[in-house]
């Protein structure tokens, strides 16, 4: 599939191009507001001392972000087990591991019904595969689990985790100062300073997001291929797609919600496609304020920030790859 693959690294290397230029201008216009204010107050050296300051800003807000964010293994609830306590699932995740090169991975699983399959770490040689019990059951056979783990494992030889870290920078700084800005009470003569920085904040963030969820998409059609490619049955990954996409929509909503913390990483996106409408009112007729407005905006948000390609376009590709296989020799396929 030549012709797929270079559109595939097209797109990548666009969102790439995309969030370098949204990082440097975040960090201009950070600059541009800093320098604006001292120049206003005939402060000496301001462009050197905004260049300062801006430096300082990034830094402290990137340094409280990351140090507060949870470990997923936590949010995920996941227990990690061993060998002997699922023998043929740690065999059949060391064999593709194996197959891909990479180290073997520490196996964790969580007792949810939400269907969720991820990958978490930095670099290859600390990678957790967290596995859920609703993943596991509802999958039919041991061909499906096997895609799914071939395709989360494609991730951490593809080093996904550590792209979209490094990518995702700008939004999370952006996410964090604007966060911040926000909890200023009574700012006075701050507001000067405050509300272009929070507007700057809220367009990087707004653009950065929609860039990386764009290369997060492309990233999990990059898996689905090395996921066929390994297993030698894009089929298999077709069925357990399909399996998963309809275990969410036979999860609560509750238990989703639960779960949403890590639905970016999952194999599947774990929100629910629709919000959910709770009549209002005495007799419970009664439709929430703005409702209309409420799902048209939902609707809105889930396609600029959609991080995973609609599964039924996931599973046209995989059958499209299946058609090409049978058409050559086994020995040719190339991702």
């Amino acid at each position: 599939m030549p012709s797929k693959s270079l559109s595939l690294t097209v797109k990548m290397v666009s969102a790439v191009i995309g969030l370098t230029v949204v990082a440097v201008g975040f960090l201009v216009g950070v600059w541009v507001v800093l320098y604006g204010v001292l120049s206003f107050f005939d402060v000496a050296s301001a462009s050197s001392l905004a260049a300062g300051i801006t430096v300082l800003t990034i830094v402290t807000v990137g340094y409280l972000e990351y140090r507060q964010i949870d470990t997923i293994e936590r949010v995920a609830d996941a227990q990690r087990v061993d060998r002997e306590a699922e023998p043929a699932l740690y065999e059949l995740v060391t064999r593709i591991a194996t197959q891909l090169d990479i180290p073997v991975p520490t196996i964790a699983l969580s007792e949810r019904r939400a269907p969720e399959a991820l990958v978490v770490g930095f670099r290859p040689g600390n990678i957790h595969l967290v596995l859920s019990r609703g993943t596991v059951n509802t999958l039919d056979g041991t061909a499906e689990l096997e895609a799914v783990i071939a395709h989360e494992l494609a991730h951490v030889k593809n080093r996904d985790a550590m792209v979209m870290t490094i990518l995702s920078l700008p939004v999370i700084l952006a996410n964090g100062l604007g966060s911040r800005l926000a909890d200023v009470e009574n700012p006075g003569w701050a507001a000067i300073v405050i509300v272009p920085l929070a507007f700057i904040s809220t367009i990087v963030w707004v653009i950065g997001k929609a860039i990386t969820a764009r290369l997060s998409r492309v990233r999990e059609r990059v898996a689905d291929q090395v996921a066929a490619q390994i297993t030698g049955s894009p089929a298999a990954l077709a069925t357990a797609l399909k399996q998963l996409d309809q275990g969410i929509s036979e999860t609560p909503n509750r238990d989703l919600r639960e779960a949403s913390g890590i639905s970016s990483l999952s194999i599947l996106p774990l929100e629910p496609e629709e919000l959910e409408k709770v009549m209002l009112g005495p007799e419970g007729n009664t439709e929430p304020s703005y409702w209309w407005l409420r799902t048209r905006l939902h609707q809105l948000e889930r396609w600029l920030f959609r991080t995973h390609p609609p599964t039924d376009d996931r599973i046209e590709q995989l059958a499209a790859y299946e058609r090409n296989q049978e058409r050559r020799p086994a020995s040719n396929i190339q991702s």
